[in-house]
């Protein structure tokens, strides 16, 4: 299965923030929204960087509580590491997995088309694995 299928069921809004806006603001819009990443758009590019938890958490580790005055664009990760919505679901999985992170913004053409987590990815893959187990259980006991 393909990521285009995970992005036509879970859709393809993304939370988005300026690299201007302070880590104080991306923390309000990772709980308003319930993720753990947001994405930050680039003017020729479908994607500047990336902000997730575990940038936010690193830096104060780092830095302490003042990093929550500094800037979003001071603090993500760029460059980012996308897939396209015809990648396979476990390459996907595979290059998050080999890379330790777990949401990866969905890039079609030059254009940021959706984001995904190592959890919907998951989510799919066992669907999947359920359906074969399903259907290897209808033909055992059609035989």
């Amino acid at each position: 299965m393909k990521i285009r299928e995970i992005l036509r069921h879970k859709g393809a809004d993304v939370a988005t923030i300026a690299p201007s806006a302070t880590i104080e603001e991306a923390l309000g819009l990772l709980r308003d929204h319930n993720v753990g990443a947001l994405v930050i758009p680039g003017t020729g590019d479908a994607v500047r960087g990336i902000l997730s938890e575990r940038d936010i958490v690193r830096s104060l580790a780092d830095r302490g509580p003042g990093v929550l005055a500094e800037t979003v664009a001071a603090n993500m990760t760029a460059p980012v590491i996308g897939c396209g919505p015809e990648e396979l679901i476990t390459e996907a999985m595979s290059t998050m997995t080999a890379r330790r992170f777990r949401h990866m913004p969905v890039i079609d053409g030059n254009m940021l088309a959706g984001i995904v987590s190592i959890g919907d990815l998951v989510k799919h893959r066992l669907r999947e694995l359920e359906d074969e187990a399903s259907d290897l259980r209808t033909y055992i006991a059609s035989v």
